[in-house]
């Protein structure tokens, strides 16, 4: 039941955050250029939109879900239940009036395919974990930042927006990986600083993302690396088994997909 209940939090979680996504993406991209060289100019701008402030406010909440289903469910499975957003995502762009084109339905698919894949290994069981080691914690940290900055830094090569996108989803699952080892308690602690730096650096890069891309580009790619990454995390970091025979092939296909699809996204 405990397990459940994370799901049901994370679901919730799913629905603020691509809800906020939305939101903030329609006021942003109407609002003069952002520009890192001036952030407090940049987010008074933000800040005197309500239509943002509410998809900033409603994103807050679901982040906070997130933290609640972190505290009851493993990392791998919250994040498989939050990756389930992609659809809805792609549902609310459409709603909002963004033209969505064959290409990143055809990215939403593949998606979620590997999504429903997930949720078919979850019959083989899921393991709870243990705490990572301060190595594996700290290697997966580093190379989140280094890929971030080379996402950011590569951008002419993608659609526009898509490689902010691309960095501020490894940044988000950085800081949800800080934030599964944080919940450990103790020393982790410190890296609730690391939290706070991830998340502010994601928000940064998806709010100027936002100004230059379509949603699914920008808020598409993010969340799906924001969820697929700490899956794999959990594996890797945190020790979560996977399952015995062919949900084991099942799960890691599930893993290429959700991959896969972030890429026709941003391609």
């Amino acid at each position: 039941m405990t397990i459940a209940a994370g799901l049901v939090l994370a679901l919730g979680s799913a629905l603020a955050l691509n809800w906020g996504w939305i939101a903030q993406h329609g006021a942003a991209s109407a609002l003069p250029p952002l520009a890192l060289r001036r952030p407090l100019r940049s987010l008074a701008s933000l800040f005197r939109d309500l239509r943002w402030v509410t998809g900033f406010a409603v994103g807050l909440a679901g982040w906070a879900l997130y933290i609640a289903a972190l505290a009851l469910a493993p990392l791998s499975l919250v994040q498989a239940t939050s990756a389930g957003g992609i659809g809805l995502l792609a549902l609310l762009a459409h709603r909002a009036g963004t033209r969505v084109s064959a290409r990143e339905r055809k990215g939403v698919v593949v998606a979620t395919a590997g999504l429903g894949l997930l949720a078919l290994s979850l019959a083989g069981g899921a393991s709870a974990g243990r705490a990572g080691s301060v190595r594996a914690v700290g290697a997966w940290l580093v190379a989140s930042a280094i890929v971030a900055a080379l996402a950011a830094s590569g951008r002419r090569a993608l659609v526009p927006g898509a490689g902010l996108g691309l960095a501020a989803g490894v940044l988000y699952a950085a800081g949800d990986v800080a934030t599964k080892a944080a919940l450990a308690g103790g020393v982790w602690l410190v890296l609730i600083a690391i939290v706070l730096a991830a998340h502010g650096g994601a928000f940064a890069v998806l709010q100027l993302g936002f100004q230059r891309g379509g949603a699914l580009a920008t808020a598409g790619t993010s969340t799906l690396l924001t969820n697929a990454l700490p899956i794999a995390a959990g594996v890797a970091v945190f020790h979560e088994q996977l399952p015995g025979g062919g949900y084991a092939a099942l799960r890691i296909g599930a893993f290429a997909a959700v991959v896969a699809g972030a890429g026709m996204l941003a391609a």
